[in-house]
C-alpha cells in the first residue's frame, strides 16, 4: 500500500503553510503490519528534510536518533517501517513560522483521519508534541466522541491511560528537527515513551 495514493490535499485552505513543503509518504508497507504510529508535528520547510528523503534528512537523523536513545538502534527509517513502526505528520505542509493555527490543525486533521483508518492493526499511537495531539482531539471531538487526551501540558497527561478506537495513545514531545538536540530533558521522556510504544505493541 502507498499512503500518498490513498490520502491527498486537492485545495490546499490553509493559510500558514508551506505548500512547497506537502509531502505523503509513497513507500510500499503492509498496512496489517503496522503496529506503532509516531504522529510528528508538521513537514519540514524543505521536502529534502522529510522522514523518507533521499539521503540524511534532518527528520529521519532525528527520530532514529530518538529511537536509539530508546535502545532501537537503526540506520535508516525503512528499518522503523520493517520494525512495524510508521512516522508521518500531522500537518502535511511545511511550517512558515513557531507555532501552526487551529484551523491549520483541525483541516489538515482530516487527512490523518484518513491515513489513521488504513492501519486496522496498529496497537500504540504516539502523539510527538501539542499540533499531534490537538490533531487527534480534533478528530476524535469530530467523530462524536469528545478529547482523546485532556487539556493540560504534555508533561501532566504523559503516563495516562489514554485510547482511540482501542488503539493506546501516548502523549509525548516533539522528536524532528534541530530543537531535539538541544532540549535532552524531553529527548529523557521521548526515549521512555517510546520504550513504553514497543512494550504495549508486543
Amino acid at each position: 500500500m502507498r499512503v500518498s495514493a490513498r490520502i491527498r490535499c486537492s485545495d490546499f485552505p490553509c493559510a500558514d503553510v508551506n505548500r512547497a513543503g506537502y509531502f505523503i509518504p509513497a513507500m510500499n508497507l503492509d498496512a496489517h503490519a503496522v503496529k506503532i504510529i509516531m504522529v510528528s508535528e508538521a513537514s519540514p520547510a524543505h521536502p529534502r528534510d522529510h522522514f523518507y528523503a533521499r539521503g540524511d534528512p534532518l527528520f529521519a537523523r532525528t527520530t532514529l536518533q530518538a529511537f536509539a536513545d530508546a535502545g532501537v538502534t537503526m540506520t535508516c527509517m525503512r528499518d522503523l517501517v520493517e520494525l512495524g513502526i510508521y512516522v508521518t505528520t500531522a500537518v502535511k505542509c511545511g511550517k512558515v513560522g513557531y507555532a501552526v493555527s487551529r484551523d491549520t490543525i483541525a483541516a489538515c486533521s482530516t487527512l490523518l483521519e484518513k491515513e489513521l483508518a488504513l492501519f486496522p492493526d496498529a496497537r500504540v499511537l504516539l502523539l510527538m508534541g501539542d499540533v499531534a495531539i490537538a490533531a487527534l482531539n480534533q478528530i476524535s471531538r469530530r467523530q462524536g466522541e469528545g478529547r482523546v487526551t485532556p487539556a493540560g501540558s504534555t508533561y501532566k497527561i504523559r503516563g495516562g491511560a489514554f485510547s482511540y478506537h482501542k488503539v493506546r495513545v501516548l502523549p509525548s514531545y516533539l522528536q524532528a528537527g534541530p530543537s531535539f538536540f538541544i532540549e535532552k530533558s524531553k529527548r529523557k521522556m521521548i526515549a521512555e515513551d517510546i520504550r513504553c510504544a514497543l512494550r504495549l505493541a508486543r
